[in-house]
């Protein structure tokens, strides 16, 4: 089991930035895949974006955000990130990580085991 805590969130202006971050504990994070998820008020958690375990070419971003919202990894840290540019108000939600002992597990949900308690992020317009 991995111990996951997500930071970075907060309130912003449609247009602007924010970068989330997902720091792991526990367990070597290299041998973990991980996605972002987020959850509007309402609404059903959904796939944000999501990053195999060796990083590099193999991640994935919803329709939703692409072009906007990228998804670095640093092994060496523990940590892997979502940038998130180019924010809308639609994007407003509580932003989950959660890790998967897969290589990869893009936006199957049911593979990820192991999840964080979430941060907000607050678009305005």
């Amino acid at each position: 089991q991995v111990q996951l805590v997500e930071s970075g969130g907060g309130l912003v202006q449609a247009g602007g930035s924010l970068r989330l971050s997902c720091a792991a504990s526990g367990h070597v994070f290299s041998g973990y895949a991980v996605g972002w998820f987020r959850q509007a008020p309402g609404k059903e958690r959904e796939f944000v974006a999501a990053i195999s375990w060796s990083g590099g070419s193999t991640y994935a971003v919803a329709d939703s955000v692409k072009g906007r919202f990228t998804i670095p990894r640093d092994n060496a840290k523990n940590t892997v990130y979502l940038q998130m540019n180019s924010l809308k108000p639609e994007d407003t939600a509580v932003y989950h990580c959660a890790a998967a002992r897969t290589w990869y597990s893009g936006s199957q949900l049911h593979e990820y085991t192991d999840w964080g308690q979430g941060t907000q992020v607050t678009v305005s317009s």
